[in-house]
């Protein structure tokens, strides 16, 4: 009997503690204290019961936008944030507003474009260098404005430079000797009227891929004379007998950049590549065709921890070499491996630079955080004042024919 009675309290337990629970609850609802008018958690009539405090809730309004524009100084401020497991938190600076660019989800023109190149067995550096503009060059409403830069000779360079991502080798696959036929078959059937062709380094080879890049430059104008060609080409390792092929090959804008300040260059080039060697190429080019048979451009990176005084020198010896077009876009870095981001240069100074170069007498300069060498607005610009000075020469030959014409007349009257 003894050994019942602890399981019968045991089985009561439950019941005991519920009727306890329920007389304590009633107690506790007859000994409430009338409210006072003071009592911030009184509920005003016909507004929901709250217990949060109007002195340590922000009002709605804080949480909204204001319409009015944030000063310079707000705008441009860097934003920090931690990361990391609890122990091992680091601090890192966010991207800034004005680098942020949609996701290329692309539409249909961004979607053709891409089917095309892999069904050519092309490669962009769009894609290959990340480019941030790829969603406005490759979108549109209209696919004859898209604009792709079609990398030749592979996707593997033989060089390594510590801000590009484009993977290297010093042994890359050797050259298609189909890719001239087919990129120009390409380019003839999305129909533009402006073109860009790049290349990685084949150092491996022994003309540097000159005569690759210039027939395919003649297998383009051969299919369609009215493109326009731009050929952004590496040095050739300062061979300027290559050059002159590529710039005698029909093409219309020389491109080479320098990429950063001479003191920088070792640091961020390939050891391979020098800020005077990089000179020595776009003034040839420009020797070779003459001041006004083409166009020379180059690009600088900013953000590599340059300086001001280094910049304008930059400048000043382009100009000595009688390059028209100068970009200036932020450096990004591609991956942990590649050289950190020393500065995140504002959108006024961009501007700056700009007007520096106009006012320096380039003809013109595309200058922007997001800018890069290949840059639509700058290329639709260029493909103006070629075809202004087309037309310009095509006048000059008819109003020479017409003299010569009446010359002939004037002789035979005489």
């Amino acid at each position: 009997m003894a050994s019942i009675t602890p399981c019968m309290k045991r089985a009561h337990a439950p019941v005991r503690r519920m009727l306890s629970a329920s007389s304590s609850s009633a107690a506790r609802c007859f000994a409430t204290v009338p409210p006072s008018a003071n009592d911030p958690l009184q509920a005003v009539p016909g507004k929901r019961k709250t217990y949060f405090k109007d002195t340590t809730v922000a009002p709605f309004a804080d949480f909204v936008s204001s319409a009015e524009p944030l000063a310079p100084a707000d705008a441009y401020a860097l934003k920090t944030a931690q990361v990391g497991p609890e122990g091992k938190k680091r601090t890192i600076t966010r991207l800034p507003d004005w680098l942020k660019t949609p996701i290329p989800a692309g539409n249909q023109n961004f979607k053709q474009i891409k089917s095309d190149l892999r069904g050519l067995g092309l490669n962009t550096v769009c894609e290959e260098a990340r480019c941030p503009n790829i969603s406005d060059c490759w979108g549109g409403s209209d696919k004859s404005a898209a604009t792709a830069t079609i990398m030749l000779m592979g996707d593997t360079c033989t060089r390594g430079c510590r801000f590009c991502s484009v993977k290297t080798n010093r042994n890359p696959q050797p050259l298609d000797p189909h890719e001239p036929e087919h990129t120009a078959e390409a380019l003839a059937r999305w129909g533009l009227g402006y073109v860009v062709l790049t290349t990685v380094d084949r150092d491996d080879l022994a003309d540097g891929g000159a005569r690759h890049f210039a027939e395919t430059i003649m297998k383009i104008k051969q299919k369609k004379p009215s493109i326009l060609v731009e050929a952004l080409t590496g040095d050739f390792m300062g061979n300027l007998d290559m050059v002159r092929i590529v710039a005698e090959s029909g093409l219309d804008v020389f491109a080479h950049n320098i990429e950063t300040v001479e003191d920088l260059t070792p640091y961020v080039r390939d050891r391979r590549a020098t800020f005077r060697q990089s000179l020595a190429v776009l003034k040839h080019a420009k020797d070779v065709k003459g001041k006004d048979g083409i166009i020379t451009k180059t690009s600088l990176m900013l953000g590599l921890g340059e300086q001001e005084k280094e910049v304008m020198d930059a400048l000043t010896e382009l100009r000595k070499a009688d390059v028209d077009v100068v970009t200036f876009g932020q450096y990004m870095r591609p991956t942990k491996r590649h050289l950190k981001v020393e500065k995140y240069v504002t959108p006024d100074e961009f501007d700056m630079w700009r007007e520096r170069a106009l006012d320096m007498g380039f003809l013109y300069c595309a200058s922007g955080p997001l800018v890069r060498s290949s840059y639509k607005a700058g290329e639709a610009f260029i493909e103006n004042v070629l075809r202004k000075r087309a037309g310009e020469k095509a006048a000059a030959s008819d109003s020479l024919k017409q003299a010569a014409a009446v010359d002939a007349d004037a002789r035979l009257n005489v």
